[in-house]
């Protein structure tokens, strides 16, 4: 019901890349332009405004998006409450989620959920990707949401939703704003997460693949959240690599800064994890309201 051109707009204002768009989107970047051509054409303002290789929203583009927002949870709220009317929704849900979903995107859905379905008891439980899929493995939980690479044939996998991963340091770090190199990462102090950490495991893959050896590289020291590590950054000049969800306060507050790396970009997708095999209403309810959101 969300009209797509504005969809298509949300989508690009979202990833600031027509191609990551078009990906996510499953048409073409003729197609992406296409729609944002007639946008701009009706509302007769530009949208976004291209910088070398990057695009940024326009001021135009900024109000836009802001109500695309609000049309958009307003139309989702609609679909889901006339879709649910009358059903009388009740059980206990396990629910296991890895560290940075846990923390930074479940509790405003979490709450959501309660709202319209207050009979359903959910139990959150936060492990690492590695132990997740363990817990739900031997039927501790009933639903897994991980950030790692790895797969087993035990689960199917189905996306969440997709993420970046950047390299961040402190807003004042001498190198915010300089030209970043992938090689020049051998030249600073880098905060890494625990063994286990789906995170960590994404990063030192896509590392590997880009010629990078993690454990080449001048790594100071590990810590178990990226709570931990943002608050470590904020005392330091070293960097670490985070998921962009668990920093948005502090890049709006101006307290950290991304380190944009010229031609290197890390994308993931969280996935929801199931036991193969037929899964309960319970279970389906909850994935079908969380990709709403």
């Amino acid at each position: 019901m969300f009209d797509y051109r504005l969809k298509v707009f949300y989508t690009v204002a979202n990833r600031l890349s027509f191609t990551k768009a078009a990906n996510e989107l499953n048409i073409s970047q003729p197609a992406v332009t296409k729609h944002i051509k007639e946008i701009e054409n009706q509302l007769n303002t530009k949208l976004f405004d291209r910088k070398g290789t990057t695009i940024q929203l326009t001021e135009s583009g900024k109000i836009l998006f802001i109500y695309a927002e609000k049309s958009r949870q307003l139309f989702r709220d609609f679909e889901f409450a006339i879709s649910q009317l009358n059903k009388q929704e009740k059980g206990k849900l396990k629910i296991g989620a890895s560290t940075t979903i846990a923390q930074y995107i479940l509790p405003e859905i979490l709450a959501k959920f309660n709202s319209y379905y207050n009979d359903i008891n959910i139990e959150l439980v936060t492990h690492n990707s590695e132990d997740i899929s363990t817990l739900l493995k031997t039927g501790k939980i009933d639903l897994g949401i991980v950030e790692g690479e790895s797969k087993s044939s035990y689960f199917d996998y189905e996306i969440f939703k997709p993420d970046e991963i950047v390299l961040v340091c402190k807003a004042t770090h001498p190198l915010v704003n300089k030209n970043f190199k992938l090689k020049d990462l051998e030249n600073i102090d880098l905060i890494v997460r625990e063994q286990g950490s789906g995170t960590q495991e994404f990063i030192q893959n896509q590392l590997k693949k880009n010629g990078v050896d993690l454990k080449l590289l001048k790594i100071i020291m590990q810590l178990g959240s990226s709570e931990s590590i943002k608050n470590y950054l904020l005392y330091s000049d070293a960097m670490a690599f985070l998921s962009i969800n668990t920093i948005l306060q502090e890049l709006k507050n101006n307290q950290l800064s991304v380190i944009d790396i010229k031609n290197f970009g890390i994308e993931r997708d969280f996935n929801f994890i199931t036991l193969k095999g037929e899964q309960s209403e319970l279970i389906h309810l909850f994935m079908k309201f969380i990709s709403y959101n």
